[in-house]
């Protein structure tokens, strides 16, 4: 068998892959993930359902994807930012900037996030979980940049961080249900995110690890 030809067929299933994700973001919009068949997304993708199973073992494997493809675009983001210098200088700033674009760039995956966080099947409410007290780890060690941090305790570093995801999750959901093009609105939720974890940060002087 040819290499273009084994090539080729590798990427066909990528895009089968994608489309069934893709789908079920989509028709998950109108009733819940948790309520959707595998047969409704494979006819909706234009598959038959046994074709399904050349991808996914099941539905909730389906929703494991999507958690992981969501949260990995934010990872990728937040990581490409901590290379910067500059970021790190001004990192309240940029985290709400980042955060914003991330949402934007991929607001269908995000809207499933913060939807199926409650109402999801249990293994899909587990990887979100999951995935948010692994960002809490991620940026627990970017937090110990920051100074009057340095002294405290692997405890505290962790609340503190956990405190920040909690602010980005609330302000994603407003990134989630603002309408297109309506930078004014966007301007108002970068703007309250940087106000609360500018607040945040002003604890830091004055708490002391125990």
């Amino acid at each position: 068998m040819s290499e273009p030809v084994v090539g080729g067929r590798k990427l066909q299933k990528e895009r089968t892959r994608e489309a069934l994700m893709n789908t079920a973001l989509e028709l998950s919009l109108q009733k819940g993930f948790a309520q959707l068949s595998l047969r409704q997304v494979s006819q909706a993708a234009g598959l038959v359902p046994s074709a399904f199973y050349r991808h996914f073992e099941s539905m909730d494997e389906l929703g494991l994807a999507l958690v992981e493809r969501c949260f990995g675009t934010l990872r990728t983001m937040i990581r490409d930012a901590q290379r910067d210098p500059e970021v790190i200088e001004h990192i309240i700033d940029a985290s709400a900037e980042i955060l914003v674009e991330a949402v934007k760039a991929s607001k269908a995956d995000f809207a499933f996030v913060v939807r199926e966080r409650l109402t999801g099947s249990e293994p899909v409410r587990e990887a979100i979980r999951h995935e948010l007290d692994l960002f809490v780890s991620e940026l627990a060690v970017v937090l110990v940049r920051l100074p009057n941090i340095e002294s405290w305790t692997t405890e505290d570093v962790q609340m503190v961080a956990r405190l920040f995801v909690r602010n980005m999750h609330a302000n994603a959901e407003l990134v989630v249900e603002m309408p297109e093009d309506r930078p004014d609105l966007e301007a108002k939720i970068v703007e309250l995110a940087r106000r609360e974890m500018r607040l945040i940060v002003l604890g830091f002087a004055n708490w002391r690890s125990s």
